[in-house]
């Protein structure tokens, strides 16, 4: 028999602690603090107070139409395509806490979502309130929560029930990592979220790793001609510390995650639309890399820093080539009608005749291709 865990003791104390930090920084009261109030989730409760807000507000999840659905997966194709897979494993990994997996764009709009829990109490139907593509939860939609906070401070965080700024979102438990994308721009956030759950503050781990993965397979889906996995000397290599900086054929900077931008400290942006070369980062003849790649072989690379950083270049996979596709019939037809007439000068009547149709078929064979 399966039985409910009870919550342990540290998640009392900490929603005692919760409850004393509101009633000082949201209501003002004159309390003293068991615990300290983490400056990015102070930061947030201000901006709510700011903005007019009162927690004790009522939030509606509005309805979503399904052209903001199809606009979604149309608008986001890259990031869906490198979620997806992560969102799957993800799924697996919490499957018995009850928590799920929300992806959000920029703006802290819900794009894509994870498994959701079974059942059909109170707790699965307020998941699927918030749990659906288009759905806004951001910041100043429903105020301080792990999604506002992640896209808010660029790092992940750890947020439980009343720490939500508004009573409505106190059943929630999250976390939540910001996603970088190719050309160190936040394109995003991943949440890993439970409704009336156990806190779990290692999801924050979880998710941040997730996180990464996403932005890994950005870069790998990057079109280039060359790419790095660098770490430095004597790390292993591995996806959560390993850099990646992908190139073009110009040797040119085209893509890059997080931990690479932090390894040479550069952000590796287009600058006025040209992108920094490999030549500005690396104090190495650049054609070393593509030699090293074509040997399969590691290799030291002095930066002009004086450090030196261990790469692994990768030229990438060429796809097989795909049989040539069988031409319509619709275009055999229209070829073989507009040859007729070329062969007879022009003359409609004649290549009807030789191809034994009429010649407002010839006419409307030709217009419809042409349309």
């Amino acid at each position: 028999m399966i039985t409910t865990p009870t919550l342990p003791p540290r998640d009392g104390s900490r929603l005692l602690a919760i409850a004393q930090a509101r009633r000082q920084c949201i209501h003002g009261e004159d309390v003293a603090l068991a615990a300290p109030v983490e400056p990015w989730l102070l930061r947030s409760w201000q901006r709510c107070l700011a903005a007019g807000h009162r927690p004790q507000q009522r939030l509606n999840f509005e309805p979503v139409a399904r052209a903001a659905v199809h606009e979604a997966d149309e608008r986001h194709r890259a990031l869906l395509g490198a979620a997806r897979p992560v969102l799957a494993r993800l799924s697996r990994a919490i499957a018995d806490t009850r928590y799920f997996a929300l992806l959000t764009d920029a703006e802290g709009v819900v794009i894509e979502i994870g498994a959701l829990p079974d059942g059909s109490d109170d707790a699965a139907r307020r998941a699927r309130d918030i749990a659906r593509v288009g759905v806004d939860l951001s910041e100043r939609a429903v105020g301080t929560s792990a999604i506002g906070a992640a896209l808010a401070e660029h790092s992940a965080v750890w947020l439980h029930r009343a720490e939500h700024f508004f009573d409505d979102t106190g059943i929630y438990s999250c976390a939540g990592a910001p996603l970088f994308g190719p050309q160190g721009d936040c394109i995003g956030m991943l949440d890993l979220t439970g409704v009336q759950a156990i806190e779990r503050p290692e999801l924050r781990h979880l998710a941040a790793l997730s996180a990464r993965s996403i932005e890994n397979a950005l870069v790998r889906a990057q079109p280039h001609a060359l790419l790095l996995r660098l770490n430095w000397p004597g790390c292993a290599s591995g996806e959560e510390s390993e850099g990646l900086l992908a190139l073009d054929g110009e040797a040119r900077v085209v893509a890059a995650n997080a931990a690479a931008r932090q390894m040479l400290n550069a952000p590796l942006r287009p600058i006025a639309g040209a992108a920094p070369g490999a030549d500005t980062l690396f104090a190495l003849p650049i054609g070393l890399l593509w030699d090293s790649a074509r040997h399969a072989g590691p290799l030291e690379i002095p930066l002009w820093s004086g450090l030196r950083l261990q790469a692994w270049p990768e030229l990438p996979m060429r796809p097989a080539t795909a049989p040539a596709a069988p031409a319509r019939l619709r275009d055999v037809e229209t070829a073989l009608i507009r040859k007729a007439v070329e062969d007879a000068r022009g003359n409609v009547a004649e290549a009807a005749r030789t191809l034994g149709i009429s010649r407002a078929t010839v006419y409307r064979k030709l217009a419809t291709r042409v349309r």
